[in-house]
């Protein structure tokens, strides 16, 4: 008599079990170090530590449906974790199921969340919040499987949303060609007492049953130390693993070595031997970071890795284009080469580090690194313009005019005409500006002129400079 499902289904559970125990597996607790796979096998792997809190910043409010605390107080969002990175070979439909495995008592005792994170996303926008779950869902005590799809154990069906719902399955994903997605498998086990607990890892579909191999794009486990990692200066440490690589535990030898500069020239070689399967790298040691993998069959294997620390942004210097203009332009100049936004006087911020028709005077800038590696204060900065006009009405608004900044200007001097040419007033860097009057006797509504000498100081040599425009009294 032909076994029925259900006899099938138990006998492949037994053995995948059987193969966990013999075969190397793979695990990942950050998701900058998440595990490149593909489709043309199921995964098998475990959750052995408490996971990188990090990957989650604690002050943010996750409403993800099912990383959560729940009603257990003493539950942490990431108990078990373990991270995967996956890129779309081809357009089309993909799921995966993620089933609880036997532990070495021999019975299942890990609850498997997931959240998967896409398309092309990056574990920062992860860890600060701006990236949130597009599927997402846990395995419930009826059930040894959760993913998204179809459940292979009873064929429920996967749903859009679980509210209100047992169905331990999400609808299925449409990719596209060459999108990147971050896959967190959570153990949602309240024990805490340490021990690995295993599951296996499938992807399914129509594009994984029509082939395997390009579904998903395999070359990608060929970095399998990851995708280039951006991070903040303060972070906590990075963790290479050499284990992750396609020669699994026929290694014989690893070296590592780094280039500081990534301008092609290696710096050091910073750890080689037969155990020197993982390496740290601690902020701020940015780098491009190689690895060297000699294994029992005389086969070598290499990857390497772009590791980037950013801190917070650090002003250079702000760049006045053309001041004492009718337009005052300027340029924030970062010193370093993340990717920053800057807001002047409270506005929004833009992508763009010059800012045209900036009131004369003191204003200020903040700068911040769109990494998530933090902004700086309100940084002051001084425009030396003029008023286009001034109103000495005796309302204490507007009613002085002189050069706005001109004490940071050497030897300056302001001579103020009225339009016929005759010289009304002086001014220097002492004095507190012109009143509109001449020999204490008003002077009408009409354009005045003005002119400004003073020095420069380029690049270490004082050049006289005249200035010669107008403005307007009005009464």
């Amino acid at each position: 008599m032909a076994p029925n499902p259900m006899q099938k289904y138990l006998c492949f559970t037994a053995m995948l079990f059987l193969c966990l125990i013999s075969m190397h597996a793979q695990n990942s607790p950050d998701c900058r170090s998440a595990i490149p796979v593909c489709a043309d096998a199921p995964i098998l792997s475990f959750a052995d530590g408490g996971g990188d809190i990090d990957d989650f910043d604690p002050d943010v409010i996750r409403e993800t449906g099912c990383l959560e605390k729940g009603s257990v107080s003493s539950a942490n969002i990431e108990n078990n974790t373990s991270w995967y990175v996956f890129r779309a070979g081809t357009r089309g439909q993909i799921g995966f199921d993620i089933e609880a495995l036997p532990g070495t008592s021999g019975s299942v005792t890990a609850e498997w969340d997931f959240a998967l994170y896409g398309p092309d996303v990056d574990c920062g926008s992860i860890s600060n919040g701006s990236a949130q779950p597009i599927r997402c869902n846990y395995e419930v005590n009826d059930t040894n499987f959760t993913g998204i799809g179809v459940n292979p154990e009873n064929g429920q069906v996967g749903a859009p949303n679980l509210t209100g719902s047992q169905n331990t399955y999400d609808d299925w994903l449409i990719v596209e060609e060459g999108e990147i997605y971050y896959l967190l498998i959570n153990n949602f086990n309240t024990n805490f007492d340490g021990d690995p607990e295993p599951f296996s890892l499938t992807f399914t579909g129509y594009s994984v049953d029509q082939d395997q191999n390009t579904a998903l794009d395999c070359t990608l486990r060929d970095e399998f130390l990851g995708l280039d990692i951006v991070a903040c200066e303060g972070d906590p440490d990075i963790v290479l693993s050499a284990l992750n690589s396609p020669a699994g535990p026929a290694i014989s030898n690893v070296t590592w070595s780094v280039d500081y500069d990534d301008d092609g020239t290696i710096d050091a070689v910073l750890a080689s031997g037969p155990t020197e399967t993982e390496l740290t790298v601690t902020s701020p040691n940015s780098g491009r970071y190689f690895v060297e993998i000699l294994t029992t069959l005389a086969t070598t294997i290499t990857d390497d890795i772009l590791i980037t620390f950013y801190g917070i942004p650090v002003l250079d210097e702000v760049i006045i284009l053309d001041d004492l203009s009718d337009s005052n332009n300027v340029e924030i100049v970062v010193d370093g080469d993340g990717s920053y936004e800057y807001a002047i006087n409270g506005g929004d911020f833009q992508d763009s580090p010059i800012f045209f028709d900036i009131p004369p005077g003191e204003n200020t800038v903040i700068i911040n690194d769109k990494n998530g590696c933090g902004f700086t204060d309100p940084i002051p900065f001084l425009v030396v313009g003029y008023p286009k006009f001034f109103t000495p009405n005796g309302d204490g608004i507007h009613d002085a005019w002189n050069i706005l900044g001109i004490e940071t200007l050497t030897d300056p001097v302001v001579f103020i005409f009225d339009r016929y040419g005759k010289l009304i007033k002086q001014l220097d860097e002492t004095t507190i500006g012109w009143d509109g009057t001449f020999n204490g006797r008003p002077m009408p509504s009409s354009d005045y002129w003005f002119r400004l000498d003073y020095a420069r100081d380029e690049q270490g040599i004082l050049v006289a400079n005249t200035i010669r425009t107008h403005f307007s009294l009005k009464r």
